[in-house]
């Protein structure tokens, strides 16, 4: 793909690896849309996500040194992205946006049990990653996930990042999240999604992705099928316990019913919750969890994609 196809931040990027040549970042690698809220099919609020785009904000608003590898159009609604990112202390340096191109809508549909149904306006094949991406060393963690990380267009580039990645002894972190729409698609897209679950260090994936997927709800049959590709994972049912699986060993953690007002977000923040916990030093599966779902009941609570401020200024409170 020729480099004049996006308009990228190529100078940034290079500051950006040298500012930062061994620095604990969070590398996130995902979609970017502009997600269009509705509750009684009335529009409720706009605000730039994408599950992968989702963590990664959430961590930046919680002091985290973090930046994108994604696309988007160079539109007013790119504008906003980038400027949405930068607000939240992630770095755009990595954003590839295509001249005379739109950016990616979704409308998330608010049932009474405030659980979103999405109608998605996006062109995969269009899809482009210009080849100036992050530097990753040892100690980075590379978050990644959703369709983008399968999608067979740019599979050449994101592949490649995330097997580079991993020679370089990074901790990656693989949401499969595979939505029910691109059961078509995965005859050409299953290869990708086990590559990546050979690469992760750690899997998550809900009932739903495995049912799509292999036909499988059975949670140890689900694991079964996992293991020999990546022997630590999470499975998450919903509202239903979670389960943590490591070599074998299973332990299940139940999930705390909250009141909601919209769970757009919640799978990505409990993604987000994770690693922060890991950053913050907490090594255990059972602090670790904990911590995802604090971040996942948050985000719950309110109509947005991200954690709240008030979640943000309890973090960054002085120990």
């Amino acid at each position: 793909m020729s480099k004049k196809s996006c308009t990228f931040a190529a100078e940034s990027c290079k500051d950006m690896n040298k500012q930062y040549p061994t620095a604990r970042r969070v590398i996130g690698i995902g979609e970017t849309v502009l997600d269009i809220l509705f509750k009684n099919d009335q529009p409720q609020k706009a605000v730039p996500g994408g599950s992968t785009f989702n963590s990664i904000v959430s961590l930046g608003r919680a002091g985290v040194d973090c930046a994108i590898v994604t696309e988007t159009g160079s539109d007013h609604v790119g504008d906003l992205i980038c400027a949405f990112l930068q607000s939240n202390g992630v770095s755009d340096a990595f954003v590839c946006r295509h001249p005379g191109t739109k950016s990616h809508i979704t409308l998330a549909f608010l049932d009474d049990n405030n659980d979103a149904q999405y109608t998605f306006y996006k062109d995969h094949a269009t899809a482009l990653i210009d080849e100036q991406l992050p530097d990753i060393h040892a100690d980075g963690i590379v978050l990644f996930g959703s369709f983008f990380a399968i999608n067979p267009v740019i599979r050449p580039v994101v592949g490649k990042l995330l097997r580079e990645a991993k020679q370089a002894g990074a901790w990656l972190y693989y949401d499969i999240n595979f939505r029910k729409s691109h059961v078509p698609d995965i005859p050409d897209v299953l290869a990708n999604i086990e590559e990546n679950m050979r690469l992760a260090s750690l899997v998550r994936g809900s009932k739903e992705d495995f049912e799509y997927l292999y036909g499988l709800s059975d949670a140890d049959a689900i694991y079964e099928r996992v293991q020999p590709l990546c022997s630590t994972f999470i499975l998450t049912d919903g509202a239903r316990e979670i389960r943590f699986y490591d070599h074998g060993q299973v332990t299940t953690y139940p999930v705390q019913r909250i009141e909601t007002v919209s769970t757009v977000g919640a799978g990505d923040n409990f993604n987000a919750g994770y690693i922060y916990a890991m950053l913050q030093g907490m090594d255990t599966p059972a602090e670790r969890i904990a911590m995802a779902q604090r971040w996942s009941q948050d985000v719950c609570r309110q109509l947005g994609n991200n954690i709240s401020d008030e979640l943000v200024k309890n973090l960054l409170q002085p120990k």
